[in-house]
């Protein structure tokens, strides 16, 4: 198996890593009881545990998070359960509605005020926000993997249909939906996208964003490492590595928790002889905004 190769900026070798085991209860009874059932439907959800200790890490009480990327609104909801003012953009008005229910059925009030979500693109961010803009804390998200995302249809499978519901496949039927970028289109709208947040955020201001190395094709894209040099292009600073284990701790154990299409895409590739592993983790990069506004920052910002 080969590995594609991404040109990293010029960042600190020292970067701090940590390990937060955040699937010691499998995502699905992370969300019931709690999230709106037709969640189910999303390709590519955070988990909440992992949304919740982002927020807690990285962000204080009344502080504005933003997730420009919101889907279902978990980064959002669980901002707002912790105090936090939460707004989430969101480009396909399903997945928007879809998360206005969930702030419904988990917050009472008053933090039901405290959350929102906006129809926008993510790349036009300062101006979806308004006069937000430029006063957001920190901002969380986890863009589309560069690969294909969808909800196992099995049933439709086993009966000669396809493995995914065509209605949530790559999180639109719209081609110009990020879901559906792949290479440079890919790179040039997450460019885009990280230059929006810069200009968002405050001086201090922090960018967290959860991404997840991929194949393709045979090769490795090495997602956590392209987000690191577009974010540093857009002008942050590299603050933390975060590994978040899809993987249970039990005593001296990792109890990994693989879906049915880890499992077949690992199966097919050990089959052609590719040695690869199920991948159980996923990688959150943090970035801080200087706060001092230098010249590069100035061009970002504008």
């Amino acid at each position: 198996m080969t590995t594609t190769t991404t040109p990293r900026s010029s960042q600190p070798s020292n970067v701090p890593l940590a390990i937060w085991p955040v699937t010691q209860t499998t995502a699905q009874y992370q969300r019931a009881g709690r999230y709106d059932p037709e969640c189910s439907a999303h390709p590519g959800k955070m988990l909440p545990e992992l949304a919740r200790r982002i927020v807690t890490e990285y962000s204080s009480s009344g502080d504005l998070v933003v997730d420009p990327m919101a889907g279902i609104g978990t980064s959002v909801v669980e901002a707002a359960l912790l105090d936090r003012r939460a707004v989430g953009v969101e480009l396909e008005q399903r997945w928007a509605t879809m998360a206005e229910s969930n702030f419904d059925l988990m917050l009472a009030r008053p933090k039901r005020r405290l959350a929102k979500v906006h129809l926008g693109d993510a790349r036009y961010l300062p101006k979806v926000l308004g006069k937000l803009s430029g006063t957001v804390d920190l901002i969380i998200t986890s863009p589309p993997y560069g690969c294909d995302a969808g909800t196992i249809d099995r049933e439709a499978w086993r009966t000669g249909g396809s493995l995914c519901s065509p209605d949530s496949f790559n999180y639109s039927a719209d081609k110009a939906n990020l879901g559906h970028a792949r290479g440079t289109a890919y790179e040039v709208a997450m460019s885009e996208i990280y230059a929006a947040c810069y200009a968002a955020l405050r001086p201090g201001g922090r960018l967290a964003v959860v991404t997840k190395n991929t194949r393709r094709g045979g090769r490795t894209l090495d997602l956590a490492g392209l987000t690191v040099a577009l974010a540093g292009a857009a002008g942050f600073s590299y603050l933390q590595h975060v590994i978040a284990l899809h993987a249970a701790i039990r005593d001296s154990d990792l109890v990994p928790r693989p879906s049915y299409w880890q499992i077949t895409q690992v199966r097919h590739a050990r089959q052609r002889g590719e040695p690869v592993h199920l991948v159980a983790h996923e990688d959150l990069t943090v970035f801080l905004k200087p706060l001092a506004t230098t010249t590069s920052g100035d061009a970002h910002a504008n």
